[in-house]
């Protein structure tokens, strides 16, 4: 399976060197586009919704961690000459999986997302391990509701009060007054998903339950599941179920 990548990067001379010179097939990836400001690449990773979004911190129009913060992206690799605390501290909290200094050796980057894809096929294996457990009655993706173990119960409760919203580990960690770090290494050994599959999977869950509404469209249940795009929604419920929103609710009115 190849996972798509958009590249961010200002410097013309950086940008082009990064695409011509970094094995993207034989890394499992395909560059499906670049921009060069942080405005033009909010637009590109709207429009393609890429696996990977790799781009510098400081861009023309918008610098690049506010346009990741406007964008629903799972995975990002940050590139930039500056050592900037602060920066790495919102990137952290973005998700990025790694943050290179520039200069970048090419090498360098080849590991880098390496370790990303691979981490991205775990993740993969996980939801592929949950779409073949025996479903609940009325729950299309199942999930342990009750684990007994106290931290990841108050999680799981945050998460049914608030997966409409736009929360993420960020909010859960403040609210139990937990690392980012303990809680997501936490819910991984007890639940068997790290935390974002498993809010994807509720919001989808919930989605299902939505759809057996006629009256309410597509878009309407994307937003009111917590869903930024109706297009990140599609991809995410794909993932997830094997059909898009539209070919499941086809389905679903079918029978």
């Amino acid at each position: 399976m190849s996972y798509s990548v958009v590249f961010v990067e200002d410097e013309q001379i950086v940008r082009e060197e990064i695409v011509s010179s970094i094995r993207w097939e034989l890394l499992g990836l395909n560059l499906v586009g670049t921009a060069s400001d942080g405005l033009e690449g909010e637009q590109l990773i709207k429009r393609t919704e890429p696996d990977i979004v790799i781009t510098d911190i400081r861009l023309p129009a918008q610098d690049g961690l506010t346009m990741l913060s406007h964008c629903p992206v799972n995975h990002a690799v940050i590139l930039t000459g500056h050592t900037d605390f602060n920066y790495m501290k919102q990137a952290i909290r973005l998700g990025v999986f790694d943050y290179l200094l520039k200069p970048v050796d090419d090498e360098e980057l080849e590991e880098t997302l390496a370790a990303l894809v691979k981490k991205i096929q775990e993740e993969d294996k996980d939801v592929e391990q949950l779409r073949s457990r025996e479903s609940t009655v009325g729950e299309l993706i199942p999930l342990p509701r009750g684990v007994n173990n106290h931290v990841i119960d108050a999680t799981i409760a945050f998460i049914a009060d608030n997966y409409h919203e736009p929360v993420g580990l960020q909010e859960a960690a403040a609210y139990l007054e937990l690392s980012e770090s303990h809680l997501s290494r936490l819910f991984k050994e007890v639940s068997g998903l790290n935390f974002l599959q498993y809010l994807n999977a509720w919001r989808v869950n919930k989605s299902v339950e939505m759809m057996k509404d006629p009256k309410k469209n597509i878009s309407e249940i994307a937003t009111s599941c917590g869903f930024p795009t109706p297009g990140y929604f599609a991809k995410i419920f794909k993932r997830f179920i094997g059909k898009t929103p539209s070919q499941f609710r086809d389905e679903m009115s079918a029978l």
